[in-house]
């Protein structure tokens, strides 16, 4: 596990008043847009849906709501950040539709809110974890993992021009 990714984790822990989520390199192993796929084996809040659509696309997000119409702060919240980085082509699963999937992500990660986060497979957090990554750089450098170049690079190149 990498420090960045280890920090936000010890974060995303406290905050969670304890309760610890897993760290990324222990996630169960195994296009964009916000629509949910089908729940298979299992139903939709099974390990292994759930695992599938966790695995489904380089950036996950389990929100309340959608992309274009979040319904809750911190969903939003999620939303603006992932935007601010021009992180656009993602997965966004609506767990206000079905109530096996809500409790279904918060069992496989261990992680008792709503909205939760996977960068390539893995548990990263939810907004807070987020939030704090983007702050300090770190979420550059995960979606650079991913081939993502965060349009805040873009950004301080044009600053540094000026």
């Amino acid at each position: 596990m990498s420090g960045v990714v280890r920090a936000a984790w010890r974060l995303g822990a406290a905050a969670a008043g304890g309760r610890a989520g897993r760290p990324l390199s222990q996630a169960a192993g195994g296009g964009g847009g916000a629509e949910a796929e089908g729940g298979g084996s299992g139903g939709s809040g099974s390990r292994e849906a759930v695992e599938r659509l966790v695995r489904a696309h380089p950036v996950v997000v389990f929100m309340k709501g959608s992309p274009a119409q979040p319904l809750c702060g911190f969903s939003n919240a999620v939303v603006q950040i992932l935007r601010l980085h021009g992180v656009e082509d993602y997965r966004a699963h609506d767990v206000l539709q079905d109530p096996d999937l809500r409790q279904g992500i918060k069992n496989y990660s261990n992680w008792p809110t709503i909205p939760q986060v996977y960068l390539n497979g893995e548990f990263v957090g939810g907004c807070d974890i987020l939030l704090q990554m983007h702050q300090n750089g770190d979420l550059v450098e995960e979606l650079k993992k991913l081939g993502i170049r965060s349009a805040l690079l873009d950004a301080e190149k044009d600053q540094d021009k000026k």
